[in-house]
């Protein structure tokens, strides 16, 4: 018997959705929208604390559809608490986050011009995401096209993904804390996997056929992802490779002896021509939309919430938004965590992106 957990998190209350809508035009002619917040996980018994520095876009943010607030329990903070655990300490998780914002965006107006929460002599981990944006404007704009298709839009992205991931990774290699013991991105889950299984209004190029969007969208995503772990080996970053872990099951679907989520994951060293094969051809058959995440052959859980586009998460909300970022702190919501899981580690977006990027952390800070 198939269990199907839903863990759709969804914009809050009317007065919300009023706000949003009145506040629609500014929002649209800014594009972006800061969401900063600052959340430390308060440990009983120690005065130590160390900082986790997170910059990115909505995905980091915790966006839920409000211009006033986010997750608290966004993928950084998730991680702040398996710090918290391993190293028995207080963890502060900065997250320096810009919904909207492009890959540029993210580097310029967040990595470098605030640089200076990653210079903190209390950081020990520096993390971030980007190029989803550059990716989601760019199948837009695909969509809209009628006539002969134009993929210039979706080469830029691409460009510019690869441009601005190995710019923040020499910049933050440059300007962290010298003490700071990880360095780690994440890398892009594909949205709307299933709406795209559709027909283009456009034509190819080459073939004068329409195209199928999904089939086009792959293979950037899959380069954007390649790149971004790639530049993590040679840099001496990690890569919390967060397309395998939403996109693959965690059982093995195809018989091939491999689960596919692990079957799916970054093989270091390999070639971009090898990976981008092995993802869109080899393994295609095992990718999944992540609305429908399966931990097993009966039971699946929702990653993605009601927009289609962002994780799911767990708990309450912080202000983050047009009224300006927020801090504030709180007891870990799991005391101890066994074997490197809380127990909820597959059950939301953002609790399996957190615990990723926890497989990398140093067992001491």
């Amino acid at each position: 018997m198939l269990t199907r957990v839903v863990r759709r998190t969804r914009p809050g209350t009317l007065l919300a959705a009023l706000a949003a809508t009145l506040l629609m035009g500014a929002a649209a002619q800014a594009s972006t929208l800061n969401q900063n917040v600052s959340w430390t996980i308060d440990r009983a018994g120690t005065s130590t604390k160390y900082r986790l520095v997170a910059y990115g876009d909505s995905i980091y943010a915790g966006y839920n559809g409000s211009v006033f607030n986010a997750a608290r329990w966004s993928a950084p903070t998730v991680n702040g608490e398996y710090l918290s655990a391993l190293w028995n300490a207080d963890i502060e998780t900065v997250r320096r986050a810009k919904s909207g914002a492009v890959a540029s965006d993210v580097y310029n107006n967040k990595i470098v011009a605030e640089r200076s929460h990653m210079q903190a002599t209390s950081t020990r981990v520096v993390t971030f995401e980007m190029c989803g944006n550059d990716g989601l404007q760019a199948r837009s704009a695909l969509k809209g096209q009628s006539g002969t298709c134009n993929y210039s839009g979706l080469d830029a992205a691409l460009a510019n993904c690869k441009t601005y991931v190995a710019a923040a990774m020499d910049y933050i290699n440059a300007n962290a804390y010298s003490g700071v013991k990880l360095k780690i991105i994440s890398n892009l889950y594909y949205p709307g996997y299933n709406a795209d299984n559709a027909t283009s209004s456009c034509k190819d190029p080459s073939t004068a056929a329409p195209i199928n969007y999904r089939d086009k969208m792959l293979p950037y995503i899959v380069k954007m992802n390649y790149w971004m772990c790639e530049y993590a080996r040679q840099k001496g970053w990690k890569c919390a490779d967060s397309f395998a872990d939403y996109m693959g099951a965690d059982h093995d679907s195809n018989g091939d002896g491999q689960i596919d989520s692990e079957a799916l994951r970054f093989v270091a060293g390999e070639s971009e021509a090898n990976y981008v094969t092995r993802i869109t051809s080899t393994l295609k058959a095992t990718l999944r939309d992540a609305n429908a995440h399966f931990v097993s052959s009966s039971s699946s859980y929702d990653y993605i919430q009601s927009d289609d586009v962002h994780p799911t998460y767990q708990g309450s909300t912080v202000t983050g938004g047009l009224f300006g970022g927020s801090s504030g702190s709180g007891a870990p919501r799991y005391s101890s965590i066994s074997a490197g899981k809380n127990p909820i580690w597959n059950q939301y977006g953002h609790e399996r992106m957190g615990w990723r990027l926890s497989v990398s952390n140093p067992v001491a800070p």
